[in-house]
């Protein structure tokens, strides 16, 4: 599958729905990209800058992180930094002041609606979003003045779908389900939701399709389980047994011998 250009995804709005996911390793973007996720993101950090070079095919994300940056000019140093390192897009959560800021430099950015974490406190913490007429108005709001500060998308997060799908109709940008919903252009979810990593808590927007948090437990109760066994072969002498060392010739080995007498 070739990689989507930010404006084939654009082209993709009304004609089928964009499979998102978040990635916080090497492997987990190799095995969506061989999957045929259609984009693929993560916090741009120095130990993610090569992944976009593993999943070349595929159209890549990098978020810069909220609080990094304290001007709009700091944020788009640091935008251009991951497009040179081989992002798609830039996903930024500051304001449409900032937004246009990068996108009037070419950068396609992505906004954020909703529940913005960083900014739970306004909103009365880590809840939904435009449940009342005046949250979701206000939600409207905010998504019209990123459309209009150039974003190229929308990641709405936990926006009631009925709302979330009205504005995605009054938008000309790609919006983005994080729990909003089927009415969005596209679904994204965290590869450690999707993939069971997490213990406890599992957000209600999130479906799991693996329990890697089992596994992996289950592979730390082996790893105990081979150092145990390691342990009692040391103590009983069974390693290492003469097919885990070196031999000698017992003519060198005499030599040897004799050297040192």
């Amino acid at each position: 599958m070739a990689k989507l250009t930010v404006k084939e995804l654009l082209d993709l709005e009304g004609v089928r729905q964009i499979a998102f996911v978040q990635v916080a390793r090497g492997e987990e973007a190799i095995a969506a990209a061989e999957a045929g996720m259609d984009m693929i993101g993560t916090g741009f950090r120095p130990e993610t800058r090569d992944f976009p070079a593993l999943v070349p095919g595929t159209h890549f994300q990098f978020g810069l992180a909220w609080g990094r940056h304290a001007s709009a000019e700091e944020a788009l140093r640091e935008a251009m930094q991951a497009m040179e390192a081989g992002a798609e897009s830039i996903y930024c959560a500051m304001s449409p002041a900032v937004i246009e800021v990068l996108a009037r430099e070419g950068v396609p950015v992505i906004a954020h609606v909703g529940l913005v974490p960083p900014k739970a406190t306004w909103v009365g913490g880590m809840r939904a979003v435009g449940r009342s007429s005046k949250q979701a108005s206000q939600v409207y709001r905010d998504s019209k003045a990123f459309e209009s500060a150039g974003a190229f998308a929308l990641e709405m997060e936990v926006v009631p779908a009925r709302v979330a799908e009205e504005i995605t109709k009054r938008v000309s940008i790609l919006t983005i389900s994080l729990g909003s919903g089927q009415g969005c252009d596209a679904t994204y979810l965290f590869s450690a939701d999707l993939l069971g990593e997490n213990r406890g808590h599992i957000p209600r927007h999130a479906r799991v399709y693996r329990n890697f948090a089992q596994e992996r437990d289950r592979l730390q109760q082996e790893r105990i389980n081979a150092y145990r066994e390691y342990i009692e072969d040391i103590g009983r002498n069974n390693f290492p047994q003469e097919a885990h060392s070196v031999g000698i010739d017992q003519a060198e080995f005499e030599a040897f011998i004799d050297s040192i007498t």
